[in-house]
């Protein structure tokens, strides 16, 4: 992280003041480069293209792999849905326990949560969870209608200063791949993870904030992923992916028992679908873990 430095204020401190005219502002520092990780090896390995971005907040290291191509995001989505749900709570434009109505007509795949719940209401909390927790899609494009639609889910990207993240399609077709539509960068993942949890001027009160963290750590879903890169007494508040064809991804924050905590936004495009894809996360999280000196 790094160091604020002082103003100096008093005449003639250390002999210094007088090198710069009364009043001028110290140069900003800018941030050091991200380092490269090299996830070539692996990628030779296991065939695709691998995307990773990883910020140490206790030294302010930052480490990339193709961390400015495009991914298909696939259900990493549903964080940042759950996020901008909550702002329009904290608005007052929505609320925690309204109910919404699920039909069989919103059902499409991989539905655990809304399908025992046809012909029944789940709240937008619930919903929230589904989504976080165990992925559920049509929870999501119910969350998504909620919303307003496709427009107000890119404005929610936007409004965080995000400005290149595309909103295309609804669930399931979003997992598709289609030019540019429904992806985003490594980079910009990370900086959207750390301008919601992180930045003082979070745009999530502290009592959204815990609530999304909770189901982010509560999650079952990719513990072959990050979760199995970290040492064991680390915890992990993450949010994966999968595409069902070969894109397998997994974002979060790391937190080790002590010390700052790390955000990591890992997509692989595997050349297939296939379990070892998630251990390809898990190695390449530990390399960046080890890279950083954090292992």
């Amino acid at each position: 992280m790094t160091d604020r430095r002082m103003v100096l204020t008093g005449l003639g401190a250390l002999g210094l003041i007088g090198c710069s005219p009364r009043g001028e502002a110290a140069a900003p520092v800018a941030p050091p480069a991200p380092e490269t990780l090299d996830l070539s090896g692996l990628e030779q390995a296991h065939g695709g293209r691998f995307g990773l971005f990883a910020h140490d907040l206790g030294t302010g290291r930052q480490l990339t792999a193709r961390g400015d191509e495009r991914f298909v995001y696939c259900s990493t989505f549903k964080m940042y849905l759950a996020a901008a749900i909550l702002l329009r709570v904290q608005a007052g434009d929505e609320q925690l326990d309204r109910l919404i109505p699920v039909t069989r007509a919103d059902m499409v795949n991989h539905a655990p949560v809304t399908e025992p719940a046809i012909c029944s209401s789940l709240t937008v909390e619930r919903l929230m969870q589904a989504v976080v927790e165990v992925s559920d899609n049509p929870a999501a494009n119910l969350l998504l209608k909620a919303l307003g639609g496709i427009a107000p889910m890119q404005a929610f990207y936007r409004g965080i200063g995000d400005a290149s993240t595309r909103v295309d399609r609804f669930e399931p077709e979003m997992n598709r791949l289609d030019g540019d539509k429904d992806t985003i960068t490594p980079t910009q993942s990370a900086a959207n993870i750390h301008r919601l949890f992180m930045d003082p001027a979070s745009p999530l009160s502290q009592d959204s904030k815990t609530m999304l963290l909770g189901w982010m750590f509560s999650s079952p879903t990719g513990v072959d992923r990050i979760k199995a890169g970290v040492p064991a007494d680390w915890r992990v508040a993450h949010k994966t992916g999968t595409g069902g064809y070969g894109p397998t991804n997994d974002i979060g924050i790391l937190y080790p028992p002590t010390g700052e905590p790390i955000i990591v936004a890992a997509y692989y495009h595997a050349a297939s679908d296939a379990p070892a894809n998630e251990a390809v996360i898990a190695e390449a999280t530990r390399r960046a873990l080890a890279q950083l000196g954090r292992a």
